[in-house]
């Protein structure tokens, strides 16, 4: 597993643009995209769009398969605070430390995001 540096680069993107929601950290379980969600994105937009809103990747499994992207970090949308925060936490539970700072630095652009008060959307 290691940081999928375009999945990284898109969220940051995305923070800059204000494309976040500025959720609680236990909120990912209600907030993350079903797999029905998942597989409708793929439909719409491809495998390499999917990718892009996830912060591990798994070069070992074939690039068409889903379970190639882990640690995802929002809704095909925005970022989510939620999400960033439980890919930080299960990458360092895992260990893979590029995939936690990463994680870590987008919680530090939230963070500075909601302290700024460029809050662009909150939570449902």
């Amino acid at each position: 597993m290691e940081l999928n540096r375009r999945g990284y680069e898109h969220a940051q993107a995305l923070v800059r643009e204000g494309r976040i929601v500025l959720d609680q950290r236990d909120d990912w379980s209600e907030h993350q995209p079903s797999t029905e969600d998942e597989n409708r994105y793929i439909e719409q937009h491809g495998i390499e769009a999917y990718g892009r809103w996830f912060l591990g990747v798994d070069e070992e499994q074939d690039r068409e398969n889903k379970g190639r992207y882990r640690f995802p970090y929002g809704d095909f949308e925005r970022v989510h605070r939620c999400g960033v925060l439980a890919a930080e936490s299960r990458a360092g539970q895992y260990k893979h430390r590029d995939i936690q700072q990463a994680a870590a630095h987008l919680h530090g652009m939230l963070e500075a995001s909601a302290s700024a008060g460029k809050e662009a959307s909150t939570a449902h």
